[in-house]
């Protein structure tokens, strides 16, 4: 049995507002609960008009408070961008809320362009070099046996708070540190699959075990994009598209309405890079959807799925997520 998630990066779409994400997230979370979804983790971004989700703790709150049982967090906190202390008071604060419920996925990339990253970080002088002992230290304040908090300063709520904490990357930096430290470990591949493969590797080979965990634990997260005929998937995915080659433009933008084709608006260049990066994302019908995730389980031996889908139209959006549910839910009976 295989647990599948959803990483929601509360996309704000042309002609539409925060405001809007936000009400949709909570629906899709709802629906997502019904259906079956595991985890509901939202992730931190700054200054990208296209992601509402930059006060990651408040949008997890926002999603808690309105179900009921779904495992709701962060895919992830970028903890150079913030104060240990205050991310164990906010997330012992959820855990407070919302008991049982909350996990806490951790990131070292700013999340962020170099300008934001520097006004994000204004007296904290971090630029994830010193990852490892920020996240040792916040563990101190969740943990006072492991004594690597700040002496005499107390997390109140999150002291003695059983809050999972994730390791989150896209190298083989943060696989390599889960590993050591006996904790479970999250790839991005959805946006960086070049190094999955390596990274799980690495991942489990350096794994010790903790109290957190007797075995290495990976869930790999992906873009899937599905839809009733393969046709109309690969119509749906355009707009995923038409964001990544924003990002390589250095352009920042709301989440575009898809196109009949992209032949016009990319060069051969831009269409490579963008398929490579998008090289371990899935788009189709139910079939295709069930296959490609076989086989992209023998390739990863994923412990879990969690799945991104950046599609415009939000009824599209929510029947994408249906649909892959039935196929989990399939495979999983089947297996």
């Amino acid at each position: 049995m295989i647990p599948f998630s959803i990483l929601d990066l509360a996309p704000v779409i042309v002609g539409g507002t925060p405001r809007d994400s936000f009400h949709r997230s909570l629906d899709l979370a709802k629906h997502a609960e019904q259906w079956g979804y595991h985890r509901y983790w939202l992730a931190e971004h700054h200054n990208m008009p296209g992601i509402a989700s930059s006060a990651t703790s408040l949008v997890i709150s926002h999603v808690a408070s309105g179900t009921e049982k779904i495992r709701v967090g962060s895919g992830g906190i970028m903890l150079p961008n913030h104060a240990p202390l205050v991310i164990a008071e906010q997330f012992g604060t959820l855990e407070s809320l919302y008991p049982g419920r909350i996990d806490l996925g951790l990131g070292r990339a700013p999340g962020s362009d170099q300008l934001t990253a520097r006004a994000l970080r204004r007296g904290l002088g971090g630029d994830g070099h010193d990852f490892p002992e920020m996240l040792n230290e916040l563990r101190g304040y969740l943990d006072p046996s492991l004594e690597s908090a700040v002496p005499g300063v107390r997390a109140v709520p999150g002291e003695g708070l059983n809050i999972p904490i994730w390791l989150l990357g896209s190298s083989g930096f943060s696989a390599q540190l889960a590993g050591q430290l006996g904790l479970p470990f999250a790839f991005a591949s959805h946006f960086a699959p070049d190094y999955l493969l390596p990274a799980l590797e690495l991942y489990r080979g350096s794994f010790r075990p903790s109290e957190a965990l007797d075995k290495p634990y990976a869930m790999v997260g992906i873009n899937i994009i599905a839809a009733d005929t393969d046709e109309e998937a690969q119509r749906l995915v355009t707009s995923l598209q038409q964001q990544f080659l924003n990002i390589i433009r250095g352009r920042r933008g709301l989440l575009n309405p898809p196109v009949d084709s992209l032949e016009p608006l990319w060069t051969p260049q831009e269409k490579a890079y963008v398929d490579q990066q998008l090289s371990y994302s899935i788009v189709g019908n139910r079939d295709t959807v069930r296959e490609k995730l076989r086989i992209l389980q023998q390739q990863t031996e994923a412990d879990e799925w969690i799945i991104a889908a950046q599609i415009f139209d939000y009824e599209a959006r929510l029947k994408s997520y249906q649909i892959v549910a039935e196929v989990m839910k399939a495979t999983n009976s089947a297996s």
